[in-house]
């Protein structure tokens, strides 16, 4: 085939890039550029401590996949699993850094026995919304620290989307006073769940496969999760008689993917280019549909028989913040790279605070 027919039969689709690269003995150089193509495949296991086919979260894992496979001309060919279905779903960090997978699909507060700092990464008590967490990761510093982190564990992180302000979980009993929360054993990882520890409260992790069950059965007394959109889903108001908001503990959870770092050295310049630009693509995915499904969720529990909606009275919200001051600075002092995290985290908040305050704060309070 003449170079010239060769290109043009490219550019009209009327071959694909395999074959192409098949044409011209397995490499073809970018018009413009100084790197090559390899048409080497790559066979990735993605594990994940999601539910298999879990909406949304487990949705975005899958379109990663589908976008990676179609834009590659199927070199990057990666096949999902479920938490379960290859490693239990909060093993998922150990094996992906040790290659049993290559990639892994989770919040990055559940590696936070391994990585202290890790926890920052998620989200914390009243910190980053999702607008200001997605600023700080890719333009204020954050995914800088965030690499330089998980090198430590042979990982390569990515930001894998938003759930925006969370509710503030469901319970089996009223909330009326920040005395409500002694003894109560519920559902909360990370940071959140130390602040629900300093009120009295006892933080219990249970991924999520096994909320209901937990709560149904007494093993926990409240849970949060994410939204009215999943937690209708999950079949929480079938259990609980009180849902109360807002999320003061995560106002703006980010998930990862991330990757094993020897794997990912491994893929050619275009391909580690492509699987970027689809996690980024799934992050701003995520938080759309999150947006949009909890609006027409929340719909549906407004009208749902015996279920109260209600807001946390504001002495407990108070208090909630109190403690979630001193548990963040003892925890940012307990550790020098979480120090280091924190630091660059409150150095982003007091720039981001006088222009959020002229405008998002702003347009809200007029709306209200």
């Amino acid at each position: 085939m003449k170079r010239s027919t060769f290109f043009k039969s490219l550019a009209a689709g009327t071959i694909g890039l395999p074959v192409a690269l098949r044409l011209l003995g397995g490499k073809v150089k970018a018009q413009g550029s100084d790197q090559t193509v390899s048409g080497e495949q790559f066979q990735w296991k993605m594990v994940t401590t999601w539910p298999p086919g879990f909406p949304i979260l487990g949705e975005g894992c899958e379109m990663l996949a589908d976008l990676c496979r179609v834009m590659s001309g199927g070199r990057l060919d990666i096949t999902v699993y479920g938490g379960g279905e290859l490693v239990p779903p909060l093993e998922i960090f150990d094996a992906v850094r040790n290659g049993a997978a290559e990639i892994g699909s989770g919040a990055a507060y559940y590696w936070a026995g391994k990585a202290p700092a890790a926890q920052f990464f998620a989200g914390f008590p009243f910190g980053f919304n999702a607008q200001q967490m997605n600023a700080w990761l890719l333009s204020g510093g954050g995914m800088e620290l965030w690499r330089e982190l998980y090198a430590r564990y042979n990982l390569v992180p990515f930001v894998g989307g938003n759930t925006g302000v969370q509710m503030g979980g469901w319970y089996n009993r009223r909330i009326d006073t920040v005395e409500d929360f002694k003894g109560l054993k519920m559902r909360m990882p990370g940071l959140g769940g130390r602040v629900l520890e300093r009120l009295g409260g006892t933080p219990v992790l249970l991924p999520g496969g096994e909320l209901y069950t937990g709560l149904e059965r007494g093993i926990i007394d409240a849970t949060e999760w994410i939204g009215p959109y999943h937690d209708t889903f999950m079949g929480f108001h079938e259990i609980a008689k009180y849902y109360y908001y807002p999320g003061w503990h995560e106002p703006g959870t980010a998930f990862e993917f991330f990757v094993n770092k020897d794997k990912y050295e491994e893929l050619p310049d275009d391909l580690r280019e492509i699987f970027r630009v689809a996690t980024h693509y799934v992050n701003m995915y995520t938080i759309s549909a999150f947006e949009a499904k909890n609006a027409e969720a929340l719909e549906g529990l407004q009208q749902t028989e015996g279920l109260s909606l209600l807001p946390f009275p504001p002495a407990v919200l108070a208090k909630a913040r109190e403690a979630a001051a001193e548990v963040i600075e003892e925890y940012a002092a307990s550790d020098p790279f979480a120090a280091r995290v924190y630091a660059s985290i409150q150095r982003f908040q007091e720039l981001a605070k006088p222009w959020s305050k002229m405008t998002e704060t702003a347009y809200y309070n007029e709306l209200s």
